[in-house]
């Protein structure tokens, strides 16, 4: 049979190939529509009114930090359970399951980092029509209205967000199947209990909907053995228009309304080229939703990782801006409001609440419950060049020489499934890649790395050890009928591990020993593809729901899947070193925590404007839900970019957190020396940008990883009252300090950015020149442009002796850019460790403080107790919108005073102090006098 595949395996390339080059939209056809989809067409069909559900208040018992309650649905008797926590941080979750199921339903495991811890909940008043709650805080409360069932949160007299105000709440208990009941006896005594008394008129009419029991796609029949289970509930944001979050969509950053489409969809899927403005679902679902205004930032964290639909409507949608203003002229009182609806299809409800009320608040309130962006070595910041696929070694060693030719620096090259045996992974194909510790030594010499993949398909062969080991040790997912499941991938007929299950986690880290993948070498990192899961023949090119991982459903578990390849390949590179070295994993499939091991990109893109300018909303996004370290392929993975379209790609990338160039295997080759010269020479300075920015990129990565502050974030973030900031997505901010606005446009000649703050200034990185802020500001563009400002009032540390990657920058000298506010001072920061391993937190490294006030530059420390030591030191200091000082004299911590050369340019009012010469990690100060 192994010859049969190994046989078959290349036809089916070649099958996908045809396909795949023949056209290049996505086939809707094959992903569902919320019509499509049995359980959310049936919860849409709900409408808002009067819920069938009210709290039994007599039931209601309070401890210290928790209230429970039982809910019953008066048109089916059967009874919920409520629970209500107050958080520590400013959140509240509320969890609502069957009081008593007919088995247990699925709860979330291994995203939260720990149980939230809680604090105190104390009662304000109770009476027949409901109970009010303290939140401690602020005068916040909660409000358990009974009939119908409602939550209000409010802080004094304002309602911050309702749960269940529009009666949306619905909850399918688990129950026997009518038709194929065993035990009538055991049903007999369950309908005598009045908790699951569930036999109506109103229950037989639900039991014959179609899909409740079973459902067909296409050619695919989903078997639901545990029948209807779906779950669904509303929640009202007055006051606010404008949400965010809920990746992965090729959408807006504002999300838009749903009334008159479909929900946006989370759930986890292989879509070819997928089409842009859509709220499809895509590779990753992180589900969570920032509602923002003038006055507050608030969030929803729905953690459930079924198949999940998310309706949103809002009363000013589709009034244009006259109409608003007619509403305002002529007093119309209506406030307004966005609601937003999900729905399941099974699990529990599970949601945390998280009440602001800064943008900053809530990013650490959801840090707290899914933990930081994992800290990556700093090489990964840098520039990565891969295709689909480099033929061989030597192909490899002409890619790597080419960089050196023509002065272009990179960190890491990469691998696709080409390199291995016959689509084995952790294997090497032993004609073209015949010795890999070779070629990754040769890289070693020049202090560069490579990525390889390595997918979690696995291909059915009794001659290929880890296939044989994960079946002999039953580590498969199985189908329906207890077998292995297996589907078709890249390696024809593959089985599927259940990485669900903490041993098969922890034996596939094992694998990533140096002793157990042959030809690997610490210089070696991973990239997870195609862990969605991808099954070609599968339903939406998924896997079947039915199928079982241990005691659930793969329906239970589906979002969580490319969550725990990840997680466990991550750890895989941790443990092969001994638990020194930091890991480098890209995944395409992630979920709420997915931050904490790793890279996301937003996969299979083309060669197209409106994709290069979606990459930006898309990875802001991303940020706003926590994961910060997001990029899009350089250039487009399908078709073959336009040489203006690659080079403003560059631009781009050059200025997102992942920077990294991808090609599909039918394009033409495009390493950046092969348009011409002078668009060489573009893509270069492009690349240097990024490259001389790599202290400041390290230290908004060492910030996101102990505040969860995201590192590339939309302006609303930092000025979250100018409401003209609140839908840009066409610029973003890296950090707090640098504006990007980059060229997006074909054939541009000029770009109009918003630069905010009214009492702020920005300078242009590039030239000095002075800009006020809250304005709008046309800038005049050529081919060469990337306009880049830096925020007055900030320092920004640099390296400008660009090599050939960031290691063999690893001692070189900073210049620090000191852009002084009206006010004339400046704050910043320089972070310094290793570079690659664990020891910063044993607190192995330098964190200054640099700040200027009153004509003094100084340096100060602010980790005390941490101890670290570095050969770099301060080269020149450029100070922007300075005057010009008679002499400048420099102090250094051993009591030593010298003075400083320096020139003005009085044009541009920039000052730059000459080889002040400073150890980078001590105390000094300079003086302007």
């Amino acid at each position: 049979m192994a010859t049969f595949t190994e046989r078959m395996a290349p036809v089916l390339v070649l099958w996908l190939a045809v396909c795949l080059s023949g056209s290049w939209a996505v086939d809707k056809g094959n992903f569902k529509t919320c019509d499509q989809s049995a359980f959310c067409k049936r919860q849409r069909a709900l409408k808002p009114g009067e819920s069938p559900y009210r709290a039994l208040l007599e039931t209601m018992e309070l401890t210290n930090s928790r209230l429970t309650l039982q809910l019953i649905n008066d048109n089916n008797k059967v009874r919920l359970l409520l629970e209500l926590y107050r958080l520590q941080g400013n959140m509240t979750r509320v969890k609502i399951n069957e009081l008593k199921p007919l088995k247990p339903r699925y709860e979330v495991p291994d995203v939260l980092i720990r149980e939230p811890p809680t604090e105190p909940l104390s009662l304000l008043s109770q009476d027949e029509n409901g109970v009010v709650l303290s939140l401690g805080a602020e005068s916040q409360r909660v409000i358990v209205s009974a009939r119908p069932f409602r939550l209000d949160i409010m802080e004094g007299r304002e309602v911050l967000m309702s749960l269940n105000s529009r009666g949306l709440l619905a909850f399918e208990h688990l129950r026997m199947r009518k038709d194929t009941q065993a035990d009538p006896e055991g049903e007999k005594k369950e309908e005598a209990d009045p908790a699951n008394q569930a036999e109506t008129a109103e229950e037989k009419e639900e039991k014959d909907e179609d899909g409740m029991w079973e459902e067909t796609f296409k050619s695919h029949s989903d078997s639901k053995p545990n029948g209807p289970s779906a779950i669904s509930l509303d929640f009202s944001w007055p006051g606010v228009e404008h949400v965010y979050g809920i990746p992965e969509h090729a959408d807006t950053l504002r999300l838009k309304t749903t009334d008159n489409g479909d929900p946006y969809r989370l759930y986890n899927l292989d879509v070819f080229q997928y089409e842009l403005a859509n709220p499809m679902a895509l590779y990753g679902a992180v589900p969570v939703m920032l509602a923002h205004n003038a006055q507050r930032t608030t969030g929803i964290f729905w953690l459930n990782a079924a198949e999940t639909w998310v309706d949103i409507s809002s009363n000013t949608a589709g009034k244009t801006v006259f109409g608003k203003m007619l509403d305002y002229v002529q007093g119309s009182s209506e406030t307004p409001q966005t609601d937003v609806r999900w729905i399941s299809e099974s699990g529990i409800i599970d949601v945390f609440i998280m009440l602001g009320p800064t943008p900053k608040d809530v990013f650490s309130q959801y840090a707290s419950l899914t933990g930081t962006q994992s800290f990556p070595p700093l090489a990964a910041l840098g520039y990565h060049q891969c295709r689909w696929n480099y033929n061989d070694q030597e192909d490899v060693q002409t890619v790597d020489a080419g960089f050196d030719e023509h002065d272009i620096p990179y960190d890491f090259i990469w691998l696709d499934i080409e390199h291995t045996d016959g689509k084995r992974y952790f294997t090497w194909d032993p004609h073209k890649f015949a010795t890999p510790k070779e070629m990754l030594q040769g890289l070693v010499d020049k202090k560069r790395k490579m990525v390889a993949i390595v997918d979690p398909h696995i291909k059915v062969d009794s001659n290929y050890k880890i296939h044989n080991e994960i079946r002999s040790r039953g580590y498969y997912i199985k189908n329906k009928d207890g077998g292995d499941y297996e589907g078709w991938c890249w390696p024809g007929s593959a089985g599927y591990p259940d990485f669900t299950r903490a041993d098969m986690r922890a034996w596939w880290a094992s694998q990533f020993a140096y002793d157990q993948y042959e030809g690997s070498m610490e210089n070696l990192y991973t990239w997870n593809d195609m862990n969605e899961p991808s099954v070609f023949n599968g339903p939406e090119v998924t896997m079947h729901k039915d199928a079982v991982h241990g005691a659930w459903e793969h329906r239970d578990v589906h979002n969580l899947y490319g969550f725990y390849v990840q997680m466990a390949t991550a750890e895989g590179l941790i443990q092969r070193s001994g638990g020194v070295e930091r890991p480098f994993v890209l995944t395409r499939a992630f979920f709420a925590g997915s931050q904490r091991y790793g890279a996301v990109w937003t996969g299979d893109n083309a060669a197209e404007w409106d994709h290069l300018k979606i990459s930006i909303p898309m990875c802001l996004s991303l940020s706003l839900v926590g994961i910060s370290f997001c990029g899009a392929d350089v250039g487009g993975f399908f078709k073959s970019p336009s040489t203006e379209l690659l080079v403003r790609w560059y631009q781009t990338g050059a200025y997102q957190p992942f920077f990294r160039a991808h090609a599909h295997l039918d394009t033409p080759r495009r390493e950046p020396w092969l348009f011409g010269p002078e668009n060489t020479a573009l893509i270069r300075e492009a690349v240097r940008q990024r490259y001389t920015l790599m202290p400041y990129w390290y230290q908004q990565f060492y910030n996101t990883h102990h505040t969860g502050e995201p590192v590339m974030r939309p302006l609303w973030v930092e000025y979250p009252q100018d409401s003209a900031t609140f839908a840009l997505e066409d610029e973003f901010l890296i950090g707090r300090d640098l504006l990007v606005h980059p060229v997006t446009e074909e054939g541009a000649r000029g770009v109009t950015a918003y630069l905010p703050g009214k009492d702020e200034v920005w300078f242009d990185v590039h030239t000095f020149q002075k800009h006020n802020g809250a304005q709008n500001l046309y800038i005049p563009v050529t081919m060469s442009s990337i306009p880049v400002f830096q925020r007055g009032g900030s320092i920004i540390p640099r390296k400008l002796r660009v090599r050939r990657s960031s290691t063999c920058m690893e001692h070189d000298p900073y210049t620090l850019h000191v852009a002084l506010n009206p006010q004339r001072t400046a704050v910043g920061e320089l972070y310094i460790d290793d570079g690659h391993t664990f020891n910063y937190e044993k607190k192995e490294f330098i964190h200054r403080r640099l700040s200027f006030a009153n004509n003094i530059l100084s340096s100060v420390n602010l980790a005390p107790d941490a101890q670290f030591s570095t050969r770099s030191w301060i080269e020149r200091i450029v100070i922007l919108g300075a005057s010009k000082p008679s002499k400048v004299t420099l102090n250094t911590a051993d009591g030593k005073e010298s003075q400083v050369e320096f020139e003005f340019d009085a044009s541009m009012s920039v000052l730059t102090l000459r080889k002040p010469g400073m150890n980078a990690g001590e105390d000094w100060r300079v003086t302007l006098q």
